[in-house]
């Protein structure tokens, strides 16, 4: 008779233990915060610190989704590796959605659409062409293909197929150096890892690196590239809610219907740097940099030429050093420079100025010819900032050097020589009256009141004068 009861017991603890191994298997974040991120222009170690920590944050608030929305032409490999770091280890689910339409995800942009826990895209948006570009511009490297073999019998099983020669050879002949090929297959092993980690087309993300092969959202969604196409964010929620993802190698389901969605600005700080970080901006405080420090020389003491230098070539050098630049550029930019304050001092009726000129409008292309997308500079800005400050300078040094062949203009140098009224009659000591002041005088001669007086010396605050005849004055 009390077997029953103990059957019962036995029953819900098994069923009990069901429900917690569902609940084990596939955790579910109830719907919640969902933070929103704004991936807008080239990619850069600016935006990239902004994107990761919004990631950061949502893990920290125990946030249901991070949302990046993207538009962007690609950027610099090294921020795009850290922001896909950043998405794999997050234990928040991350959704990339390309909008609004006419968006793109190029390049760097494709990456971390590829490792995103959710990929989606709005109509009218594309994403691809995902080959590496070096640093030194040019194209990018282009994939190896087979040589063309002469018509000939095939090898028998007892004949080697090639033998060590040729293999050399046909290693040789593949295109691009050994490293760009180096660069080219570790791009396409680091996007297909990303794309077989949540299970879409591998095959595809290969040929976005090899053949810069792109595809708009309609075709990304047929060849399983991407998960979702939305209209908008609301419609973006919507759809998601109740897939399951994997983060972090276990499954979770997305619980979105009704999320608060709360968007993060850029601090002042990501702004900052994204500002000097702009090619054109950075190749501007290199010049005030140095024109800074130039006015400085030339007139000693100024202080603030010296002072906006400094802080000016402290923030380019930060600039530079984040972006991709060709040295040999930057010795051309100072070069011309420095040919064009030479003209000043050497006039060569401008040969040197024009030859600065060109220096640094040919530097100024070449420094920031790298070929990655968002970071080249518009060649009507670099020629109108050649011409302007080039003339201004030109003005200013020579300004200068009129100022110093003028000689002195006050203190003691411009004293002797002038010519002043005598106050008083006096032989000896008096007062006299010079440059709309009244100075102690001596003199070896007597002096008349109303008396011209030349300055002969300077003793102190004491002047020696001579006198002048009446007709002198």
């Amino acid at each position: 008779m009390r077997s029953k009861p103990i059957h019962r017991h036995i029953a819900r603890l098994l069923s009990c233990a069901a429900l917690l191994l569902l609940s084990v298997s596939a955790p579910t974040r109830a719907a919640g915060l969902v933070l929103h991120l704004d991936l807008d222009g080239p990619l850069g170690v600016a935006t990239a610190e902004y994107i990761i920590s919004g990631i950061e944050e949502a893990n920290e608030r125990n946030a249901s989704l991070v949302i990046i929305r993207m538009d962007t032409p690609g950027g610099l490999v090294e921020p795009m590796r850290d922001i896909v770091s950043a998405i794999l280890a997050s234990s928040v689910p991350v959704a990339t959605y390309v909008s609004p339409g006419g968006a793109r995800a190029d390049s760097a942009g494709t990456y971390i659409l590829f490792a995103s826990h959710i990929a989606a895209m709005a109509p009218t948006t594309h994403l691809g062409a995902a080959t590496p570009v070096s640093l030194g511009g040019g194209e990018s490297p282009k994939p190896p293909t087979p040589l063309d073999r002469t018509p000939g019998p095939e090898p028998t099983a007892d004949e080697s197929p090639v033998d060590n020669d040729q293999t050399t050879d046909q290693e040789s002949a593949k295109p691009g150096s050994a490293m760009e090929r180096k660069v080219l297959n570790d791009a396409i092993a680091y996007i297909r890892g990303l794309a077989e980690a949540h299970g879409r087309n591998a095959d595809w993300a290969e040929l976005a690196v090899r053949d810069a092969a792109t595809l708009t959202a309609t075709a990304a969604l047929e060849q399983n590239v991407i998960d979702v196409i939305a209209d908008n964010q609301a419609k973006l929620l919507e759809a998601i809610d109740g897939r399951t993802v994997k983060v972090n190698n276990e499954d979770m389901t997305l619980v979105t219907s009704g999320a608060l969605v709360e968007n993060i600005e850029p601090d002042w700080r990501t702004k900052f740097l994204s500002a000097i970080t702009n090619p054109q901006v950075a190749l501007l405080l290199l010049l005030v940099g140095i024109y800074g420090l130039v006015f400085e020389g030339w007139n000693p003491g100024a202080i603030v030429p010296g002072v906006v230098g400094v802080v000016c070539l402290l923030l380019a050098g930060y600039a530079l050093q984040v972006l991709p630049i060709n040295y040999a550029g930057l010795a051309l930019i100072l070069v011309g420079i420095g040919l064009i304050i030479a003209e000043a001092f050497a006039p060569s009726f401008g040969v040197l100025g024009l030859g600065g000129i060109a220096a640094f409008i040919f530097g100024s292309i070449m420094m920031f010819d790298s070929g990655i997308p968002g970071f080249g500079i518009s060649l009507t800005f670099v020629i109108s900032l050649a011409l302007v400050s080039g003339l201004f300078l030109l003005w200013v040094a020579t300004y200068l050097v009129k100022l110093r062949r003028r000689g002195a203009v006050s203190g003691k140098d411009s004293l002797v020589g002038g010519v002043g009224v005598a106050m008083e009659s006096f032989s000896g000591e008096g007062r006299i009256w010079l440059e709309g002041e009244a100075w102690h005088a001596t003199s070896n001669a007597t002096v008349e009141k109303d008396q011209s007086v030349r300055v002969t010396a300077m003793d102190g605050l004491v002047l020696r004068v001579q006198p002048l005849a009446r007709d002198a004055t």
